[in-house]
């Protein structure tokens, strides 16, 4: 792959998620949750994106939406569970972004709000005008994703160098 050549990183929010007594790092899928993650998964087969690798905060409801929408895909990619995507910034899910090899073309990120809302906006130097709308109306719900693209090699993701193509919510 030539770093010449468009990559994409969609950044996918876990789905809803239950409330009961237990560490907020533990709290696993509510029904409503169980129910969109899969439908989450069969929208991102749809777009034809291959994926090549996944990296999934390792919070209970990131693994979990993650395992319902991966089995939706046609093929599953590489998946590596990574602590420094639970509660994390902007600018430290960005770092992540960094170290992705460069023979990876499309990436998936599964994450919280409001890192991953946080995120799509701090890299979206443009945006489709369809997705930024979609976007903003449903601010980035569970089990939502949002796709972008840009050139060159993953080291060199900043802040304004992607562009917002599609975004999906089960709630548009």
């Amino acid at each position: 792959m030539s770093v010449a050549e468009p990559r994409r990183i969609v950044l996918f929010r876990h789905a809803k998620a239950d409330w009961p007594e237990v560490s907020d790092h533990e709290r696993p899928l509510a029904e409503r949750g169980r129910k969109d993650a899969p439908i989450a998964g069969r929208k991102l087969a749809d777009s034809g994106i291959a994926l090549d690798l996944a990296l999934c905060s390792t919070a209970t409801r990131t693994r979990e939406t993650w395992k319902l929408a991966v089995s939706e895909l046609p093929e599953r990619p590489r998946t590596v569970y990574e602590e420094r995507v639970y509660e994390a910034s902007p600018g430290d899910l960005i770092a992540v972004l960094n170290e992705v090899p460069d023979d990876v073309t499309n990436a998936v990120m599964v994450g919280h709000n409001p890192g991953m809302q946080g995120l799509a906006e701090v890299l979206a130097g443009d945006s489709a005008p369809d997705a930024a709308q979609r976007l903003s109306r449903s601010g980035f719900s569970t089990a939502a994703f949002a796709v972008l693209t840009f050139t060159g090699p993953w080291k060199s993701l900043e802040p304004g160098a992607a562009k917002l193509v599609d975004y999906w919510s089960p709630n548009a």
